[in-house]
């Protein structure tokens, strides 16, 4: 019998663990520790940064070092850091241009008038939103909602209204590792899947009002209404948000402002679709943006 050869497609057996990914680079890194310069509650010390991005604190160190030699991170008081200003003029310009949001600024301000709530526009990045706008009340409700804020995509009505208006295999998949704050609260596996239901259900009923609600939720101390704007091809780009203290946005005020958020996405969605220009892109889990 001929000695057997070992063919390229058995050689590449399917049960073989897969090859790692590639070990980040100086690239990565640094994205890392700008993406958490950017956080809230700057000045971010630098044990912080070094647990935020999972990098050594000797890296870090040499990273922000080389960052605020280029103007994009500057020391603050008692070794901290925070975003420098070419860094700030970067992000200024790049929303300055933004189509989409340029059209949502005064639908907000507008809102925020109407309701005495914080009006805001986010955006979807990857599983997360972040807010790009935020007005908020005169009384200001005491609530921590800024520029920069960010929630996972499950945690509200920012979310939902997002979601229900993605192609449903894409929503299907980002619920598929739901990151809701119930997920969190469960203390046993087999409630994962009636997380998964709550949620799709709450999807079919902002499909159904045209915005997305909070649920009631004792343990959460504000609830948002949201409303999808769309771009020209029907995708989904961001949200229109009003978020207030439970007790002041109760399911008696969301079917008051309910409507009014919808239409001001619908408004800001159809200038979108009659102008020309750049907007901010979503960035997908691979970090490339579509």
């Amino acid at each position: 019998m001929g000695k057997q050869v070992n063919s390229r497609s058995q050689m590449q057996d399917s049960t073989a663990p897969a090859a790692a990914p590639p070990a980040p680079g100086p690239v990565d890194k640094a994205m890392e520790v700008l993406s958490a310069l950017s956080e809230t509650g700057a000045p971010h010390r630098l044990a912080d940064l070094a647990r935020h991005t999972g990098l050594a604190k000797p890296t870090v160190h040499r990273l922000l070092r080389t960052l605020a030699a280029q103007g994009f991170a500057e020391p603050a008081e008692q070794g901290s850091y925070r975003a420098g200003p070419r860094l700030l003029g970067l992000a200024a310009r790049v929303l300055a241009d933004d189509a989409a949001l340029d059209l949502a600024r005064p639908a907000l301000a507008e809102l925020r008038t109407r309701t005495g709530l914080f009006a805001s526009y986010a955006v979807r990045d990857d599983r997360t939103l972040v807010h790009l706008e935020v007005l908020a009340p005169a009384q200001g409700l005491g609530l921590d909602l800024r520029p920069g804020s960010r929630e996972p995509l499950t945690a509200g009505g920012a979310g939902l209204a997002l979601l229900a208006a993605l192609p449903p295999d894409e929503a299907e998949r980002l619920l598929a590792g739901t990151d809701s704050p119930h997920a969190d609260e469960a203390t046993h596996a087999d409630e994962t899947p009636h997380v998964h239901e709550a949620v799709s259900a709450a999807l079919a009923e902002t499909v159904r009002r045209g915005y997305g609600f909070d649920s009631a939720d004792i343990w959460r101390d504000r609830r948002t209404l949201a409303a999808a704007v769309r771009d020209s091809a029907g995708l989904p780009v961001g949200t229109l948000a009003l978020t207030g203290l439970a007790f002041t946005l109760d399911e008696t005020a969301a079917e008051l402002y309910g409507p009014m958020v919808r239409a001001a996405a619908g408004a800001v969605s159809a200038g979108l679709a009659a102008r020309t220009g750049t907007r901010l892109g979503v960035v997908g889990s691979g970090g490339e943006a579509r």
